[in-house]
């Protein structure tokens, strides 16, 4: 694997273009968000796990870097948070996929009536779904393949043709919706629900360490893997920013909807620019660029948590693999869990409350990951110093990485509180219930593997092939009892 192919799967893993909608409410003021979230998360996320990667690129991810900071109790917990974020996230990114492939109609109004249909969301959520699983079934040459590919054509040259018609449209002299005075550039911080939905923007960066799994496949993995962070990092921050404003310049604020407002932008500026007919075949594009990221996030996470596995943390039933060497296992307990929480859908008031609801559920899952992750960055520069890193964070033996470490720390605590106030900008039914769901659920995701790594048996561990054998940690080679 070359550095374009994994920055492609970066890419695809982290942007997201479903997302800007929900940051284009804020207007010019969601620029500041951006360089906000990119400054105290992007840039330490980025920073900390191509350092943790190459000083610790065997298998695992963060299992392997915060198990070897607290141990595999915590480690497990690591893992298993990336993946079941991940599982909850995919009714949420596929309702976009459903969205997408309703404005391939003919009839603008009729697009977003079936774009609101719950049975039609349910129907095609769970289609594509399973289409992206046996993409992974088929092996990594195959989702690495689609992954690529399905990014540039459904994630970037979208990205780049939204960008390109709002600024012609602003260069054109046209009038645009979006308030572009500079005070309106730094929002107001007085009022607290103005940071809610912004919270969000935190889970549009997530997702630069889930390549660490693959890191065994990519060439010269000391160079490339930073170079990879470093060209994804750049390419998501300039999609965000631009793409957003796009959005704000043709959407007026009060008309925005979280599900259909980016599919209405391209609607609104190919009819503006007498490119009607390209309506479907960016419809049909955005589709595609979902199930590439889709197929990146299947097998990605499912990956680390198989290796894992192995080790003796899963039953037997989630460490079966199939004869591509795929975790054949916990790709189908995956998509049973991704089916039962799709039928929310048909449950919650509106495709947006369920939307919502999910959404945040799995930015606070995310997040405590993530304040395990930094934890474990500052943590291993006092435990094991003499590790060979080939990338090492600046600043001396532990001033750098208290900074960067120190400030996603934080910010991850800040986005992970603020994450279980309601939103006033969106409907989500009594402000009870949405705080009641969220805690509950976030329990109950999060105590699971202590569940079952205290059902544990020595029968789980299983002989494996070398090349997927877990080497000792760290502590375990000079303190095999602890």
């Amino acid at each position: 694997m070359g550095v374009f192919t994994l920055a492609m799967i970066n890419v695809s893993a982290i942007v997201s273009l479903r997302g800007m909608p929900a940051e284009s409410t804020y207007g010019l003021s969601s620029v500041f968000y951006y360089i906000f979230a990119a400054v105290f998360f992007l840039v330490p996320v980025s920073l900390v796990a191509a350092e943790l990667t190459t000083g610790w690129p065997q298998k695992g991810g963060v299992y392997r870097w915060v198990g070897e900071a607290f141990g595999k109790k915590w480690g497990f917990l690591a893992i298993w948070l990336q993946w079941i974020e991940s599982t909850i996230w995919f009714p949420t990114v596929l309702t976009f996929a459903a969205v997408s492939l309703a404005f391939m109609g003919p009839n603008q109004r009729w697009d977003e009536a079936l774009a609101a249909n719950k049975w039609y969301i349910l129907i095609i959520v769970l289609c594509v779904y399973w289409a992206a699983t046996l993409l992974n079934l088929r092996g990594m040459r195959t989702s690495a393949g689609v992954t690529k590919w399905g990014t540039m054509i459904g994630t970037i040259i979208p990205g780049a043709i939204l960008i390109l018609l709002g600024l012609s449209y602003w260069a054109g002299g046209n009038p645009i919706l979006l308030d572009m005075s500079w005070d309106k550039l730094v929002p107001d911080m007085t009022n607290f629900n103005n940071l809610v939905l912004a919270a969000s923007i935190f889970l549009f960066y997530a997702g630069m360490e889930m390549s660490a799994v693959h890191v065994k496949d990519v060439n010269d993995p000391g160079r490339n893997y930073p170079l990879a962070i470093l060209i994804s990092a750049i390419i998501t921050v300039l999609i965000f920013v631009l793409g957003t404003l796009a959005i704000g310049f043709i959407i007026p604020n009060s008309q925005i909807n979280l599900v259909q407002s980016l599919l209405i932008s391209y609607d609104n500026y190919f009819n503006f620019f007498g490119l009607g007919w390209m309506n479907w075949i960016m419809a049909l594009a955005l589709a595609v660029g979902v199930l590439a990221q889709v197929t990146a996030w299947v097998g990605g996470p499912s990956k680390g948590l198989y290796q894992v596995g192995l080790a003796g943390n899963l039953p037997p039933v989630m460490q079966k693999r199939n004869k591509n060497n795929v975790q054949e296992g916990i790709l189908i307990i995956q998509g049973c869990i991704v089916t039962l929480l799709s039928i929310m859908f048909v449950i919650m008031p509106s495709v947006q409350s369920a939307y919502q609801i999910i959404s945040q559920l799995t930015i606070i899952l995310y997040l405590i990951m993530y304040m395990l992750m930094f934890a474990s960055g500052i943590y291993l520069r006092y435990s094991e110093p003499n590790t060979p890193r080939t990338f090492r964070i600046p600043g001396g033996k532990t001033f750098g990485m208290w900074i960067v470490g120190g400030l996603g720390f934080l910010a991850s605590l800040a986005a992970f509180l603020v994450s279980f106030i309601p939103p006033n900008q969106i409907t989500v039914g009594s402000n009870a219930m949405y705080i009641i769901l969220l805690v509950v659920g976030a329990f109950i995701f999060a105590g699971i593997p202590f569940v079952i790594h205290a059902m544990a048996k020595p029968s789980w561990k299983r002989p494996v092939d070398p090349e997927d054998a877990f080497e000792p940690f760290g502590w375990e080679k000079t303190n095999p009892n602890r």
